[in-house]
């Protein structure tokens, strides 16, 4: 189980992403124009000189393939500090402002990840399954960020690779164990150099910000309007740092804490991975076939630990050729954390895995990891690493250090504590140094911006939000209590309420609502 500090979109946007990966290929170059006659017209003047030939490109619209959605290619600098270094090229997606009602402007979405495609997610899920009130009003738009995707995707590992680097264990129990996870974590990161070495260096989030920001004008915009889950939400608060006069309607949903370093972001996720099985636990001990007994949570928790080491010591079969062991059964359960709706699944998955066909976990783990059946993957991971390991130093010097640490992760969740302690020294051998710092982002100057937290969220434990919300000097935080990764548009009538309204004319919601 490698967990890249699991910022990842929920479980139905995740599937939802899936379905569209041949998105913005081909087609004709006759389309709508890039900027619709009710925005704002670029002003590449006030650029940057070095950048005024990016912001007052044109985007040339072609077919996607996909009914109802339009490409594009936004061109970018690799390198904001010498742009005259050469470009990369963005893929963008759009989907009209379906009406009634006078056309607002662009709306920007990003799921998270890092890694995750904003592309995909659009085309899949947000660009039909948005509130019809803010598609009426809104163009909905996705850029996927340099190294994502079909952004110029860093890539790291073969399929087979990958498949191998997914097994090792990451819960080492000797000297021999905990050198083959760290020959592990020095593969990959060479890999990535091999195979991305040009694009790696530069694929920061202020980076993605700063294209946002030339994405914006592009589109004809005064103003960024955006929705960011996860990681899309420290995305989108560097957008406001970097930008605040230009900062529009912003909703951070499911927030990060920028203040933080690695080591307290990956300690407090374990935190949440915790409170989200002790929420799945007390709903699964109510049945009379759970597979973790119905004495008690505790004793739910205990069983799930009992079962990790039975398979550490012996791997289950899957009918193919990968056999479940520790780390991907724990992957597959983490992977069930994110949705309360996939409780179900990981509980009939526990069942099988338990009585020793262990096909159901995999399934979970390879959806985590954006498998394909084929064998080969997504470039989500690959991504997801190279973001996370450029934003902020390494949560660890080096074993040892992870050694010591293993206590305090443990006492954070002792189901899956030691595992992600040691999933926290990926970041140790990455061969580009970070360029980012932990930091608080205040945006002094930006309107009013939403942060959105769930009281009960795997991935961005809601202290997060309190913390994003109180650093913002325009900041107001509004909470869903529930389970799950993110609340916008899963099944919060008043969550839904709130922001549509905030989106459609401005007005958010008072500082401290809270919904069910």
């Amino acid at each position: 189980m490698d967990s890249r500090r699991l910022l990842r979109m929920s479980a139905t946007a995740l599937a939802a992403a899936g379905l569209i990966l041949s998105g913005c290929t081909g087609g004709s170059d006759a389309a709508a124009p890039a900027t619709p006659s009710s925005a704002v017209p670029p002003s590449p003047a006030a650029a940057p000189a070095a950048l005024r030939g990016y912001y007052g490109q044109k985007l040339a619209w072609r077919d996607c393939g996909v009914p109802q959605f339009r490409c594009a290619t936004l061109r970018v600098p690799l390198d904001y500090a010498k742009p005259e270094a050469g470009d990369i090229e963005l893929a963008v997606s759009r989907v009209a402002a379906t009406g009634p009602g006078k056309r607002i402007g662009s709306l920007l979405v990003n799921p998270g990840g890092p890694g995750g495609s904003a592309v995909g997610y659009l085309q899949g899920y947000a660009g039909i399954g948005y509130p019809a009130p803010v598609r009426a009003r809104y163009d909905i738009v996705a850029v996927d960020p340099r190294g994502v995707a079909r952004s110029e995707p860093v890539e790291c590992l073969t399929g087979p690779q990958m498949d191998a680097y997914t097994q090792v264990d990451q819960t080492p129990d000797d000297a021999t164990e905990t050198n083959a996870l760290a020959a592990s974590f020095k593969g990959f990161a060479a890999g990535c150099a091999k195979r991305s070495g040009k694009v790696l260096p530069h694929v920061s989030t202020v980076e993605a910000a700063r294209d946002m920001d030339i994405l914006r004008e592009v589109l004809g915009d005064e103003k960024l309007n955006y929705v960011g889950a996860s990681y899309g939400t420290f995305l989108g608060a560097t957008y406001a740092e970097l930008f605040p006069a230009r900062a529009g309607r912003l909703v951070l949903d499911g927030a990060m804490d920028p203040s933080l370093p690695a080591v307290d972001l990956n300690r407090d996720q374990t935190a949440g991975f915790e409170t989200a099985f002790r929420a799945f636990a007390a709903d699964c001990i109510k049945t009379s076939d759970c597979p973790l007994g119905t004495e008690s949570v505790a004793a739910a928790g205990d069983n799930l630990k009992k079962f990790f080491r039975d398979v550490d010591a012996k791997p289950v079969p899957t009918g193919e050729s990968r056999e479940l062991g520790e780390s991907l059964a724990t992957t597959g359960v983490i992977a069930a954390m994110y949705d309360e709706g996939a409780w179900p699944q990981l509980r009939e998955a526990l069942t099988r895995a338990i009585d020793g066909e262990g096909s159901g976990l995999l399934a979970l783990a390879d959806s985590y990891y954006e498998r394909e059946a084929d064998g080969s993957y997504a470039n989500l991971m690959f991504a997801n690493a190279a973001v996370n390991c450029l934003d902020l130093p390494a949560a660890f010097g080096g074993p040892a250090e992870v050694e010591k640490a293993v206590p305090s992760f443990q006492k954070a969740s002792p189901v899956f504590g030691a595992g992600l302690a040691w999933a926290s020294l990926n970041c140790t051998y990455w061969p580009t140094p970070a360029t980012g710092a932990p930091h608080r982002i205040t945006a002094e100057g930006a309107p009013p911006i939403v942060v959105v937290g769930t009281t009960r969220d795997p991935a961005t434990p809601y202290k997060w939000a309190e913390s994003l919300a109180d650093q913002l000097a325009s900041g107001t935080l509004l909470t869903y209590e529930g389970d799950g990764h993110t609340a916008y548009g899963r099944g919060s009538d008043c969550i839904d309420t709130a922001i549509n309204t905030y989106l459609l004319d401005g007005t958010a919601p008072k500082d401290g609502k809270r919904c069910t």
